[in-house]
């Protein structure tokens, strides 16, 4: 190897070292911005965390929660950035969401639509009826599969077994208090 190629080789190394260097210069400045902006949203869910838990218990003198601590790296101060208002607008959306009441639970959706049907159906038909009915619920079959074993574990459903298919109907009125009964006495 001649001193020419040396050199040659030498400077290139040199210049993908600054030009590494700069790189990674520019990607602790994005990730430093990047950190202040979800410091600002992590600050703001937790003012509408509070605000919920108001909401819902007016009585708790409960204050805001503290951040949780998180251990990081030393960075410079990043400038705030513009999309702040973005983010600031999904937290306040997610804060509506919060404090609109909550769903029925799925047992209780398919103990009515089960009380709909004079005859037992199949889960797949309860589930498609349960979609068509309520578009916010989408639950898997087997969820609603598991769901109406619950329900006949606690006696309100019953299931019928014919051929290899599995068919579930509401237990009847007098059937359905007993169980309900035996059910709080556990």
């Amino acid at each position: 190897m001649t001193s020419q190629s040396a050199d040659t080789l030498r400077s290139r190394y040199v210049e993908q070292a600054a030009s590494d260097l700069r790189e990674n210069h520019r990607r602790q400045q994005e990730l430093a911005e990047e950190l202040g902006v979800l410091r600002q949203e992590e600050a703001l869910l937790v003012d509408i965390l509070a605000l919920a838990e108001r909401h819902e218990n007016p009585a708790s003198p409960s204050g805001p929660r503290e951040p949780v601590p998180v251990e990081e790296p030393v960075a410079e101060e990043a400038p705030a950035r513009e999309d702040v208002p973005v983010a600031a607008a999904q937290a306040a959306q997610a804060a509506q969401v919060a404090e609109q009441p909550r769903q029925a639970p799925l047992s209780d959706l398919l103990t009515g639509l089960l009380g709909t049907h004079q005859g037992p159906r199949l889960a797949k038909q309860l589930r498609e009826e349960l979609v068509a009915r309520f578009p916010e619920w989408s639950p898997t079959p087997q969820v609603v599969r598991n769901t109406l074993e619950s329900l006949v574990s606690k006696g309100l459903v019953e299931r019928h077994n014919q051929q290899r298919s599995v068919t579930y109907a509401l237990v009847q009125p007098v059937e359905q208090e007993a169980a309900t009964a035996a059910a709080d006495a556990d």
